[in-house]
């Protein structure tokens, strides 16, 4: 169920150069919501019709975090908003990561449920850091940055074992994430990504290299963000039951997948 609100502003700042936090008290959003969803927040100027989709960093109680780039006139609105203003929201969208349906599909087929190896790269870390939380068995977090910038590494070390991955070698690995884990040589039951199309692939690739299921969350553009406008397709193995094509829309059937359902 998604609802729509006008929701107050508890507290927005910045957490590095162009990276803004928001949270929100919510009268149903947040309790409704899980890792892996997002929120579209609307624009308080009338010329910008269309929403913003942002994923969902932090769910604490009625209050419901996200954590953004700025990289266009409806984000660079979101960061000059203050405590006490007013933004209109609608969640939560999309499926997340529903880990009691994992987990039973995993020890299904044989498989354990007793280690988590996450990915987050660029603006996919702040979804990672709910899931993070939410996950009561031991988990390794590879966090990919541009620079020595690290947002939410210190949250992210108070739920798991952190592994940090930066462009230029200012912080921890001098490359990627995958890179970093194969270095580290990170193994895990389960893999969950949030990030950039090519580190997707590599997740996807590794995780069939450790023979290991892997959720990943894709980012597209979005319009609608309800499903209805059919702009943020990616392409499955399976047919859809409706159209009988091999596509499902990111922001309505996703923007969780099994890696191993989706091509990317």
């Amino acid at each position: 169920m998604t609802f729509r609100e006008n929701a107050t502003i508890a507290k927005a700042s910045k957490l590095a150069n162009g990276v803004f936090e928001i949270w929100f008290e919510t009268k149903d959003i947040a309790k409704n919501a899980i890792p892996g969803q997002f929120i579209s927040v609307y624009s308080n100027h009338g010329e910008r019709l269309l929403p913003r989709p942002i994923s969902i960093c932090r769910i604490d109680g009625d209050l419901l975090r996200i954590v953004y780039r700025v990289v266009g006139a409806g984000t660079d609105e979101f960061s000059q908003m203050k405590a006490g203003e007013k933004l209109t929201i609608q969640g939560p969208l999309g499926n997340g990561y529903e880990l009691d349906k994992i987990k039973a599909a995993l020890e299904s087929k044989g498989g354990n449920f007793k280690k988590a190896l996450l990915f987050g790269g660029g603006i996919g870390v702040p979804p990672m850091l709910e899931l993070a939380a939410k996950l009561d068995i031991q988990t390794d977090v590879v966090l990919g940055y541009r620079d020595q910038e690290n947002f939410l590494k210190d949250e992210f070390e108070n739920v798991s074992t952190v592994h940090i991955a930066t462009d230029d070698g200012s912080v921890g690995f001098h490359g990627n994430v995958i890179d970093a884990a194969k270095a580290e040589e990170l193994k895990a039951d389960v893999i969950f990504a949030c990030g950039p199309l090519p580190m997707l692939k590599g997740v996807k690739a590794y995780a069939k290299e450790l023979g290991v299921p892997a959720y990943i969350s894709l980012e597209e553009k979005m319009a609608c963000g309800i499903g209805a406008c059919l702009a943020c397709v990616c392409k499955t193995h399976k047919k859809d039951e409706h159209s009988q094509v091999n596509n499902a829309r990111v922001c309505k059937e996703g923007p969780v997948f099994d890696a191993a359902e989706v091509e990317i």
